[in-house]
């Protein structure tokens, strides 16, 4: 992957994980229009609105399936409520269990270690271990080769 490729994906993956924390916390009437105005605030002669496209995919593909993907983050975060997990670890946690149950272009791993880069970077040291051990878990139950894309 090419060094441009890798930057259009963390921000995507940044601006898709701002949206799900502001989601969670207040869930939009009109989602189309919310995530419209969303990408123009961040839309930048130098960054398009293209330039977030996978960051856009990301989050209807989230939210989409956010029954599937909070059934799983209940399933393995052993001894945690739901409802106390950090809002920004939920936004990152939905945002990485969507990429590897339905992203099968991109290695498991891939998606580990880019929730894990911006736990370090937005969250707590702890959610640094919470999150790995969660994805950890998936990444067992999968079925398929961590470091592949299909």
């Amino acid at each position: 992957m090419s060094k441009a490729l890798f930057a259009q994906r963390r921000d995507g993956r940044v601006a898709a994980m701002q949206f799900l924390y502001s989601w969670s916390i207040n869930e939009p009437r009109n989602l189309a229009e919310d995530i419209r105005v969303f990408f123009e605030n961040l839309e930048t002669t130098e960054k398009p609105r293209e330039h977030y496209a996978f960051g856009e995919e990301l989050i209807n593909g989230a939210l989409q399936s956010i029954a599937e993907v909070d059934a799983r983050i209940k399933q393995l975060a052993h001894n945690w409520e739901f409802d106390r997990i950090a809002r920004i670890d939920l936004a990152i946690l939905r945002m990485a269990i969507y990429e590897m149950l339905f992203r099968k272009d991109i290695p498991p791993i891939v998606s580990i270690n880019e929730a894990i880069d911006l736990s370090k970077q937005f969250s707590t040291a702890d959610s640094k271990r919470f999150i790995n051990g969660i994805l950890d878990r998936l990444k067992d139950q999968l079925g398929r080769d961590s470091r592949k894309a299909e």
